[in-house]
């Protein structure tokens, strides 16, 4: 059965598009139609902010308990449609079922999370004669990826309207299905009209249009660092306030203590993470040299069990691309790798053997890999590990740090403290040591990138404070 959508959510209701390109939804699993969408237009974009600046008039001025109030009627709407959220995963972008199960519960979380951090924001200061409050910067533009559709607007939603500035959504049209479900939810969950529009359509189309159009004042953009460099561009004519997460190329350093098997474990864990198409992915394990040998066995052992296949099957750990294009993507990286010199230690170019119908790829692991080949340097987003070597301290630390990105890296030690001390120099805007923290589970630490993987930051205070602006008053008493 193909689902078709053929309308946006504007000012509270579904509204017919104005756009009439008809964009095919393609299963990744088998290549069939399993949707369509039709895409929104300049018109459909303008529509959305139109209604996005006349709600933020009265919503601008809101207390919080009624943005509290808001955040639990979200948090309850997504919790509601589980399994439909669930289904839409696995029907249009093949992401197995404990992966969106985990999916659908942070998403309901982000907003009881924001929710709890509404108290904690500094909306007041005062010094003296002078009143420093924090005011909602107004209508803000959110633009997410294919990678993550719910839990990207999830995380964007929330601090948005904790804020108190609504909503104009474009999320990647890849995930026309999964959004129409949280369009429902958003629906269903009441809330007044404007506060949260949604128009599907290309970024050149409808993207282009929110990060031009005077009205916006800000954009929160999750994707490529190419695209973000472009929506900074656009934005700079009407100085709109801007954050940015882009790609990464995160490292995991084991150092010479760490427990082999919960290296390799956590290494594959991270790697692997989404089918590799994560920009947190650990797609780089920086291991020392005296202990290669040791860790290929163990890659070599560990790596054939990972079940790759439908998403519906259990045990699946690694699902398709998302698209034919992103398959031939991570194919070409795979034999740039193999033309610059790596290794293959397990893995290769082609599907894996009887899954050819689908967008599958064999889980590759590169060894004798050096910092200046294409495997190192550059997001593949795929299911794609490159193994480096190090001799001392001092060189794992540059190895991690010899990249344009500074979205995320991973440490993994017997000694967590001594582990801190290695994050510390770390150039990323987050470490993990020991786990793959689930940020969900930490509200209160703001998440962002360094370098070419961005700006501002998400989760946290400071993840709300991104829609503020800051209002100073000087009043002398008399």
């Amino acid at each position: 059965m193909i689902t078709t959508i053929t309308s946006h959510y504007v000012n509270g209701k579904f509204i017919p598009s104005h756009g009439q390109e008809v964009f095919n939804l393609i299963s990744p699993v088998d290549g069939s139609t399993v949707g369509q969408v039709t895409l929104g237009d300049e018109e459909d974009a303008r529509a959305a902010i139109a209604a996005a600046k006349a709600a933020f008039r009265d919503y601008g001025r809101s207390s919080l308990d009624e943005r509290a109030d808001y955040l639990q009627l979200l948090h309850e709407a997504i919790a509601a449609r589980a399994e439909d959220h669930i289904e839409a995963m696995a029907i249009e972008y093949g992401a197995g079922r404990l992966r969106s199960e985990v999916t659908v519960a942070r998403a309901a979380r982000c907003f009881a999370n924001v929710r709890g951090l509404l108290d904690e924001v500094p909306y007041i200061r005062a010094y003296g004669d002078v009143r420093v409050t924090r005011k909602p910067v107004g209508v803000s533009a959110l633009i997410t990826p294919w990678n993550s559709d719910l839990l990207m607007l999830s995380q964007k939603i929330a601090p948005a309207l904790a804020a108190g500035c609504t909503v104009v959504a474009k999320p990647s049209e890849l995930s026309a299905l999964q959004t129409q479900v949280l369009i429902e939810c958003i629906d269903a969950a009441g809330l007044p009209p404007g506060l949260i529009n949604v128009v599907n359509g290309r970024g050149e189309v409808v993207g282009q249009e929110l990060s031009t159009n005077a009205d916006v004042a800000k954009i929160s953009f999750t994707g490529s660092t190419a695209v973000g460099k472009t929506i900074m561009r656009n934005a700079a004519d009407t100085m709109k306030r801007v954050t940015l997460e882009l790609g990464g190329k995160a490292a995991t350093v084991m150092l010479p203590d760490a427990d082999l098997d919960q290296t390799v474990r956590f290494a594959l864990s991270a790697a692997f993470m989404n089918s590799g198409q994560a920009c947190i992915a650990g797609s780089r394990l920086v291991v020392p040299a005296g202990r290669l040998d040791e860790v290929k066995r163990a890659l070599l052992q560990a790596v054939p069990d990972i079940k790759v296949g439908n998403p519906r099957e259990p045990g699946v750990v690694i699902g398709p691309m998302v698209t034919e294009k992103q398959y031939l993507r991570v194919q070409r990286y795979i034999r740039t790798g193999i033309e610059e010199g790596a290794q293959i230690l397990v893995g290769g170019e082609g599907p894996p053997l009887g899954l050819e119908a689908g967008f599958f790829v064999r889980p590759t692991v590169f060894v004798g890999v050096t910092s200046d080949m294409t495997v190192a340097q550059e997001e593949i987003f795929g299911p794609v590990l490159a193994v480096l070597t190090y001799e001392t301290e001092a060189e794992a630390i540059a190895i991690a740090n010899d990249s344009t990105y500074g979205l995320l890296s991973y440490v993994v030690t017997n000694d967590a403290e001594h582990g801190r001390v290695v994050a510390d120099q770390l150039e990323t805007g987050g470490v993990f040591v020991n786990e793959l923290f689930d940020f969900y589970e930490h509200p209160r630490a703001p998440i962002g990138g360094l370098k070419q993987s961005g700006f501002g930051r998400e989760f946290g205070v400071e993840g709300i404070t991104e829609f503020l602006e800051t209002h100073s008053v000087f009043a002398r008493r008399q």
